[in-house]
């Protein structure tokens, strides 16, 4: 794999770890703003919804730049706004500062994904983006634990000024390393482009990543309370659960890997099979966490399943957009995912608040990437008589 796919993941790793890790600040944050831990919530929400407003609007607004510009014009815009966040002096500061650094997270990853699939061949193009998405992971595994130490050690603002430093390191790797042979723009227009996101297939496809993701959020969202209250028998204590979602991160690594290896021999069956796995583990996984050592497997499980459906998503609607609008679609489906995550945290939160409980999370949450299967499949359906060349050999 190129160097420049390892630059592309060095900035989706301080993308992840700012996304991620004020979930383990919400305490520290809400005491020094002298705000609710509710309210220091939404600024997880606040940055969701920067990501879907801002991954449209921006790739719209850089569509005609080279690619590698945009790259590092999102990086800036991560590094400062981590300064902003580092700096900010009150609640309403640090929202905005958080939801202007969302604005830099669908459009890298959308655009990142295509730069990816340009740097490599054909029959690796989906391996190249679960690369670039190995940062996410690394992320989850090792940026937000030690994030949420040092915030924890040193104050909240020592964190953000860390991530700042990584923006920083991030952007001078791109531009050593990303080649400027693969930023040439799009030959297309704004109409054009919009055009793509109308096609059937690419509508389907954003459903499909948004009902696949809602299911892993619903359960995932809600992973400490699942593991230490689900049982008064062989429920965890609440210590247990960081080192169990290295489990789940090991996971996420896995499945991101073997989800871009599979998608690229064979796209479509990764897209179906992949959502299969994901719906199984999410329905089986309430009658395992009535065992500690099989609640520890289904969590690993649970991150192996949730990533092998990245690769094979976001490929697929590249495809559909093939000829054009390719950026604009694939930042609109990070976009989706967004979206998903949160949807499912919602839906969590209502099966708990409102039954059927805590227990059935999991298997509720199930039912979503069903309803994505069928969407996929509905997909395909109307795709196939519109299909005048050979389909792809792993397709």
């Amino acid at each position: 794999m190129p160097l420049a796919l390892y630059a592309l993941a060095a900035g989706a790793f301080g993308i992840g770890v700012t996304e991620f890790v004020i979930m383990g600040l919400l305490l520290d944050v809400s005491t020094d703003l002298g705000v609710s831990i509710s309210a220091a919530g939404q600024l997880i929400s606040g940055y969701a919804l920067g990501v879907v407003i801002g991954a449209p609007l921006l790739t719209i607004a850089t569509g005609r730049w080279p690619r590698k510009t945009v790259l590092l014009a999102l990086m800036a815009i991560f590094t400062l706004g981590n300064l902003a966040c580092a700096l900010a002096p009150d609640y309403w500061t640090l929202m905005g500062a958080r939801v202007l650094t969302a604005f830099a997270h669908g459009t890298f990853f959308g655009v990142g994904s295509v730069v990816a699939t340009g740097l490599v061949a054909p029959n690796k193009k989906a391996s190249a983006i679960a690369l670039m998405f190995t940062g996410l992971t690394i992320a989850n595994i090792l940026g937000v634990p030690f994030g949420t130490w040092l915030g924890q050690a040193f104050g909240w603002r020592a964190t953000f000024w860390a991530v700042t430093l990584v923006g920083m390191v991030a952007f001078a790797i791109i531009l050593l390393l990303v080649p400027r042979s693969q930023t040439a723009p799009e030959q297309s227009n704004l109409r054009a482009d919009l055009a793509v996101l109308g096609r059937t297939p690419v509508l389907l496809g954003f459903a499909t990543t948004v009902l696949g993701y809602a299911g892993v959020f619903a359960v995932f969202t809600y992973i400490a309370p699942l593991l230490t209250e689900i049982t008064e028998i062989t429920g965890f204590e609440e210590a247990a659960v960081s080192p169990i979602l290295l489990v789940f991160g090991g996971g996420l690594i896995a499945g991101n890997l073997a989800g871009g290896k599979f998608a690229d021999r064979w796209l479509v069956p990764s897209v179906l099979g992949s959502l299969v796995v994901l719906a199984l583990v999410l329905g089986t996984m309430t009658l395992a966490l009535h065992s500690q050592v099989m609640a520890v497997i289904y969590v690993g499980l649970l991150g192996a399943a949730a990533f092998a459906t990245v690769a094979p998503l976001q490929m697929w609607v590249l495809e559909k957009a093939q000829g054009a609008g390719q950026s604009l679609a694939s930042s609109f489906n990070i976009a989706a995912f967004n979206l998903g995550n949160a949807a499912g945290a919602w839906l969590g939160g209502v099966v708990i608040a409102h039954g059927p409980g805590l227990g059935a999370v999991t298997w509720v949450a199930a039912l979503l990437p069903l309803s994505a299967l069928s969407v996929a499949a509905l997909a395909l359906r109307l795709d196939r008589p519109t299909l005048g060349e050979p389909a792809p050999a792993r397709s």
